[in-house]
């Protein structure tokens, strides 16, 4: 248009002139408006395709993009996808997430089940050479036991659901999901479509083994072979299963207590507390070993070289423990927690030890490295649940209390003549129940209004995005209902197992039994080692 106006005054100022009013002139001035009016309209043509053409192409971005935008949003991803109005295909990125989450799992997982070896060398080491296979069979028992018990029934108890809104339906105990039911399915003839529980129940079931076997420990050196196996199906099948349904599990200390749920972050309640009382309960119901307070000396630990390198072996497992808790490592966040997790875990291992360490060496004036093993064990215990909702500060005044609480409870348990050989219900049972008490107590919330307990590095939040008020008194109260609910719970199904067994007389072991030992009685060969007995004693205590 804007040409067309320049053309025609330019020529209206040509015409104007006398020279240039003839004929001839005008007839190719208006030949040349003709031609200056079809490019006109030929432009104008062009310009209103390339207007629709762009219209046509926005309106094919817009309907190419809402149903990616539907499907990443409301269509659950699948390995192998059938209908594509149901289901779709994993994206890139969550392809790679998946492998990083499961990853992680089948890492922490192993590095969790590793412990056993830990947990077997140092109960052997704190017991008499003479019933060091004996106490080996148990440790390998409670895995092998444990994994059938946890596959039958104990992860549908404590993960089967049904859920409703994200909360176990009954808030008690899972019902689905019973021999692995339902963990893979087949929507087509040569097609298997894994879920993601695969994952959590391998992770899931090194913990399960872990509360197990610290039961082991507290009842070792005159307990008949047998009546263990009974009591650690069902503490795998069902006791320790539940705990994790009221917990982990989503149900009623996750929903019910307060706003704000209990807060345990890798097990100091769920695990350690639950195999540290059963622990207690088996030592008192099984009574003391023959001898054990006429002659302490005689029962005195066979090899402290085998407890410190379990000592080691679970304080490495432990990172897997609490590390692991994250329960995925795809995200920035969740990187970032693992890392604090971790340094409150070495902070809660060296602090306890120390403690306990200097303790010992203020009542007996000696060195106790026995002790030394135990204190760092009760560390740990005690950061297990609070590792994921403190600072480092307060992760060392943690470990630093838990460390008496041990050196207590395990003087205590010797006043009252109840035989623990390796201090179990001391480091696992009162330091995994100080450690869910502070959880609460030192949560990283302002001072003791706002809370943060799961929500991480945030604190815990109504449905508007803005932080509880005065969240952190329902947090100390689930949590303390935490301990009262695991404790009462654990210890009144090991007192239904334990006590019938023993009036049976299929719990104890006979008294020559005992004098002789499980190994020279129970087993072929009849030593755990390749010498004379005094021989061992001397060369694996030097």
């Amino acid at each position: 248009m804007k040409m067309m106006l320049h053309a025609r005054l330019v020529l209206g100022v040509f015409l104007a002139r006398p020279e240039a009013a003839n004929p001839s002139l005008n007839d190719r001035v208006e030949e040349l408006e003709r031609v200056v009016l079809k490019q006109q309209e030929l432009l104008s043509s062009q310009e209103e395709q390339f207007q629709e053409t762009q219209h046509m192409l926005s309106d094919i971005s817009r309907a190419a993009a809402e149903p990616r935008r539907l499907a990443a949003t409301t269509l659950p991803p699948k390995v192998h996808v059938i209908d594509n109005t149901t289901e779709r295909a994993f994206t890139d990125i969550e392809n790679l997430q998946q492998a990083l989450d499961h990853t992680w799992f089948i890492l922490c997982g192993a590095m969790v089940m590793f412990m056993q070896a830990g947990f077997a060398m140092v109960e052997s080491g704190c017991c008499r050479a003479k019933n060091v296979q004996n106490i080996l069979l148990k440790n390998l028992t409670d895995v092998c036991v444990g994994t059938l018990g946890w596959w039958m029934s104990g992860w549908a108890f404590a993960y089967g659901g049904p859920m409703v809104d994200g909360y176990l339906e009954n808030g008690f105990i899972g019902t689905d999901q019973f021999f692995g039911a339902g963990f893979m399915s087949t929507p087509k003839a040569g097609m298997i479509e894994p879920t993601g529980a695969i994952k959590s129940w391998f992770f899931q079931w090194a913990f399960c083994g872990a509360a197990a076997t610290i039961v082991s420990g507290g009842v070792a050196e005159r307990v008949n072979f047998p009546g263990y196996c009974i009591f650690s199906f069902v503490m795998t099948a069902f006791i320790y299963p539940v705990c994790v349904a009221w917990t982990w599990g989503y149900g009623f200390l996750a929903k019910d207590i307060s706003d704000v749920g209990y807060m345990d972050f890798a097990g100091s309640g769920v695990v350690h507390m639950t195999g540290g009382v059963g622990a207690l309960v088996g030592a008192i119901i099984a009574g003391p070993r023959l001898g054990r307070f006429d002659n302490p000396d005689a029962f005195n630990p066979h090899s402290l070289p085998l407890i410190v390198l379990g000592t080691f072996i679970l304080w490495f497992g432990w990172y897997g423990f609490n590390c692991g808790s994250t329960l995925g490592m795809t995200t920035a966040a969740k990187g970032m927690m693992a890392a604090q997790v971790a340094m409150n875990t070495t902070i809660g291992g060296a602090t306890g030890g120390l403690t306990v360490f200097t303790l010992r060496l203020a009542l007996l004036k000696k060195y106790d490295i026995g002790g030394f093993c135990n204190g760092i064990l009760a560390g740990l215990v005690s950061i297990t649940a609070p590792c994921g909702n403190v600072e480092v500060g307060p992760a060392f005044v943690i470990a630093l209390i838990g460390g008496f609480l041990y050196q207590g409870a395990s003087a205590l348990l010797r006043k009252v003549k109840v035989d623990d050989p390796i201090d179990a219900f001391a480091v696992h049972g009162v330091c995994g129940a100080w450690g869910t008490l502070a959880a609460a107590l030192f949560d990283w919330g302002d001072g003791f209004d706002l809370y943060h307990g799961w929500s991480g590095f945030a604190c815990a939040q109504d449905a508007s995005g803005v932080c509880l008020k005065g969240a952190w008194g329902g947090g100390m109260a689930a949590n303390v209902v935490e301990v009262l609910a695991i404790a009462s719970w654990v210890a009144a199904w090991s007192t239904i197992i334990f006590l019938p067994l023993r009036l049976a007389k299929f719990l104890r072991a006979s008294d020559s039994v005992q004098e002789e030992g499980f190994d020279a009685a129970k087993h072929s060969p009849t030593k755990a080692y390749a010498m004379d007995e005094s021989a061992a004693n001397t060369i694996l205590s030097a």
